[in-house]
């Protein structure tokens, strides 16, 4: 799937979906993928409503198969925001075991690669396949539900913008 592909692959369809039918569903996988800190003229930042657990987090989700991170990035964004990201500049590297399992009881160790939003076009969609609400807000109004990782990946970025260090987790 190209970055200006519309169209989300379901769960099933998915790369990670595969994977995991294989594996079944007591084996730890390693996720690969991106989040995104996306900003509008006034700071803003956005963040969905996942449509799977209900929390606030920023633009994120894995890589298929045939795709760079670039485009991961790019095709994420644009799936869960309908918004085309211009270009993208990566900050931060976190990976880790998420010890408790997911809604589906799946664990992941996660590698996402932290990418800052470097200008966008088109009108955001508040809801999409994969997100029940979205919107741009002031760093010191989030909505309650916020995931901590918004928090962590904002300081990260902050800090690249202001000494060009890379967070690596």
């Amino acid at each position: 799937m190209r970055q200006t592909d519309r169209v989300s692959l379901s769960w099933a369809e998915s790369y990670m979906g595969q994977l995991r039918i294989l594996a079944g569903d007591e084996r730890t996988l390693i996720l690969v993928g991106a989040r995104c800190v996306v900003r509008d003229g006034d700071g803003r930042v956005l963040l969905i409503k996942r449509s799977d657990n209900g929390e606030w987090a920023l633009p994120a989700g894995s890589m298929e198969l045939d795709e760079t991170m670039r485009e991961c990035a790019i095709r994420e964004v644009l799936e869960e925001t309908g918004l085309v990201a211009r270009a993208v500049t990566p900050f931060a590297l976190y990976s880790k075991l998420s010890l408790a399992p997911n809604m589906f009881g799946h664990r992941y160790q996660l590698l996402s690669l932290g990418c800052r939003v470097d200008g966008y076009s088109g009108t955001l969609e508040r809801v999409t396949d994969e997100t029940t609400d979205a919107g741009f807000f002031a760093t010191d109004a989030f909505p309650d539900g916020t995931r901590s990782s918004v928090h962590r990946a904002l300081a990260d970025l902050a800090r690249f913008e202001a000494t060009g260090e890379f967070a690596l987790d």
